[in-house]
């Protein structure tokens, strides 16, 4: 099969292995990916990866072996697929699973290729009414629905995120259908224009923010992110986490201590709200996407992604 091969650098393989379907997976013919700043960061030596990256994608299963009533259906899927046996399993923590492994980023080769495999479990049908180009979107959306699966926001509650990237464009509309006195903060006012569109109030960093926040969510993917989250939030507030950083954070724990700040690490989440808000159109995801690409030109679709303030680059894997 073509594939994207990450061998310290990207190159399409035309003669890669097909990927055959151990006991309880599924053999998924890929239809479209999504390119994630993950999927960047692998480039630049992330997690040390290699082999095929990609984990957002919108497929249609070939073979299901065991489960053959899953053929013919248009998916997507979970991406950690753990083991389901351990303590951590078995306690309900499937995502934190000691002996998982996560498509396209540890341990599995992932979307960017022509077929890839998955557990039959971690599977999910997309509605008939929902275009490809929505459906690549669940994965990051699912990541955004998994705050309000950890932190219970109120109407009342006055919340800002940090950030106007895809995910932080993504958490921001989660969290507005909660009702909640909601500011995104961001660098770029044309991505802020894609929520100010849909009613959602924006500030350019370094207009005038009140702070005292009782929620921050910090999507900037830069150290200096924390530090903004902290000086927004409020006593006992809480802070929510969605990037991850190169290296380590200047952070004052101590004042974190002293005003009972609550820190919420969040990353994965779950699949059936986020199509479920794809469904409805409660969410809006094709103002994001910037450019396709076919699969024989995928290295230039990254290159195109990590150009600064680019969003959504998706690759066209049957083209």
């Amino acid at each position: 099969m073509r594939a994207l091969l990450l061998d310290k650098e990207l190159q399409i393989v035309e003669d890669y292995p097909t990927p055959k379907p151990p006991p309880g997976e599924a053999l998924i013919r890929v239809l479209l990916t999504g390119i994630c700043n993950t999927d960047l960061e692998l480039v630049k030596g992330y997690m040390q990866f290699r082999g095929v990256p990609g984990h957002e994608f919108v497929g249609v299963v070939e073979r299901a072996p065991g489960a053959e009533e899953w053929e013919g259906k248009r998916v997507v899927g979970e991406i950690n697929a753990a083991c389901g046996k351990c303590p951590t399993c078995r306690a309900g923590r499937p995502t934190h699973c000691p002996n998982r492994t996560t498509l396209g980023i540890a341990g599995r080769d992932g979307a960017f290729a022509e077929y890839l495999t998955l557990p039959v479990r971690h599977l999910h049908t997309v509605p008939q009414s929902l275009p490809d180009e929505a459906a690549v979107f669940t994965e990051p959306l699912a990541a955004a629905c998994e705050i309000l699966q950890q932190v219970h926001v109120r109407p009342t509650d006055r919340v800002i995120v940090l950030g106007d990237g895809k995910l932080g464009l993504l958490c921001a509309q989660v969290l507005a259908l909660t009702g909640c006195d909601l500011t995104v903060v961001g660098h770029h006012r044309r991505k802020l224009d894609i929520l100010a569109r849909r009613g959602i109030p924006t500030a350019l960093e370094g207009e005038p923010v009140e702070a005292e926040a009782d929620l921050i969510v910090e999507t900037t993917g830069h150290p200096g992110g924390y530090a903004s989250a902290r000086r927004l939030v409020r006593p006992r507030g809480t802070i929510v986490l969605k990037s991850t950083y190169h290296g380590s954070v200047d952070a004052d724990l101590t004042m974190a201590v002293v005003d009972e700040v609550r820190l919420v690490g969040s990353r994965c989440g779950p699949f059936a709200p986020a199509l479920r808000l794809l469904a409805l159109g409660l969410v809006g995801v094709t103002p994001l996407i910037e450019a396709r690409y076919p699969l024989s030109e995928a290295p230039a679709a990254f290159e195109h992604a990590a150009r600064p303030g680019v969003l959504k680059v998706l690759v066209d894997i049957g083209k």
